[in-house]
């Protein structure tokens, strides 16, 4: 058991309490009372700073969810936002690849987004600037990536077992209505779907159209040898179906992508190809290919189909920057 405490023990300890009190008391009473710091350094460090509301962060973000329109207009409001829209290319190419419903990709552009995204929803097309009169009418089908050079063209869906390899653009087409075209321009392409007349004849009374699956480059309008005219669409073949036929199609896909599911869902015309009674024209695009098809009238001399390429250069070798499926009934 432990030593009791005595009374004595209780008197000490209660001395030394009121003794350590006494003192806590006297110190209080020489302090001021409490108050605030009054320090000018103290007032600036807690001061919560006002709302800028020009802040570029803020307003770029903003921004990428306007349409073109509503950017521009945003724009125009102001020499700030007139600075900010004009030099924020981040801003225009949100909005282009959000448009073109393509993802996002990292391949480097030789112009500025906005400049593209002008020329991409300005309402031109390749028939504005070349054969204006053979033009009757034309819709956007949508965008799509080349990740690879190599282009296959076609106007058989579904496609054969095995793709041409080893032969001429003339030969692959005789023998299977396909080919394969090297040395294309990789990144973003436009397809669009036009309509043309006869480009036999200069007949008015010629009642002959052409179906067109016209695809080009993204950068092509913006090109000085596209707004020269040094760079022209060439012929590099054609195929004859010397029979009836009940419908009209063209593809234009990225040989490396063949495999993927969302490619194989276009190359499944059954699928998304309209009901024989309908004569409107059907497309249906992916991430890397196109493809148009168009039921026909009773016919008897069968279709002609020619495959047209625009290359960024006179020679042989330059790289492709615009395809044209082209179809018209004998």
């Amino acid at each position: 058991m432990g030593k009791r405490k005595s009374r004595d023990d209780d008197s000490i300890y209660s001395q030394i309490g009121n003794t350590v009190c006494s003192e806590y008391r006297k110190r209080l009473r020489s302090y001021k009372s409490f108050r605030s710091c009054t320090s000018p350094q103290s007032s600036l460090l807690n001061r919560r700073p006002d709302f800028n509301w020009f802040e570029e962060d803020i307003w770029t973000e903003i921004a990428k969810h306007l349409d073109g329109k509503c950017i521009v207009m945003l724009g125009s409001s102001c020499r700030w936002f007139r600075r900010l829209i004009l030099e924020e290319d981040s801003v225009w190419r949100y909005a282009c690849l959000r448009d073109l419903q393509v993802p996002p990709f990292r391949q480097q552009v030789s112009f500025k987004w906005i400049k593209l995204y002008v020329s991409a929803f300005d309402g031109s097309h390749s028939y504005l600037f070349r054969q204006q009169d053979k033009h009757i009418d034309w819709t956007r089908i949508g965008a799509f990536f080349f990740d690879s050079s190599a282009g296959l063209l076609t106007e058989k869906l579904p496609l054969l077992p095995r793709l041409p390899k080893g032969e001429s653009v003339e030969k692959m087409l005789q023998t299977t209505g396909s080919c394969i075209l090297n040395n294309v321009k990789t990144g973003i392409w436009i397809a669009d779907l036009q309509l043309v007349r006869c480009p036999v004849c200069n007949l008015d009374t010629c009642e002959g159209t052409m179906q067109t699956l016209d695809a080009r480059h993204i950068e092509l309008f913006l090109t000085e040898g596209y707004k020269s005219g040094s760079w022209d669409y060439k012929e590099i073949g054609s195929y004859q179906i010397r029979e009836h036929t009940d419908e009209a199609t063209g593809a234009i896909f990225d040989v490396k992508h063949l495999r993927d599911r969302a490619t194989t869902e276009v190359l499944d015309l059954k699928k998304w190809a309209a009901k024989p009674s309908d004569w409107q024209p059907t497309a249906r695009i992916a991430c890397h290919g196109v493809a148009v098809n168009t039921n026909l009238e009773e016919n008897d001399a069968g279709l002609q189909v020619r495959y047209h390429a625009m290359r960024a250069g006179k020679e042989d070798d330059s790289e492709v920057v615009s395809i044209r499926i082209s179809q018209q009934l004998l």
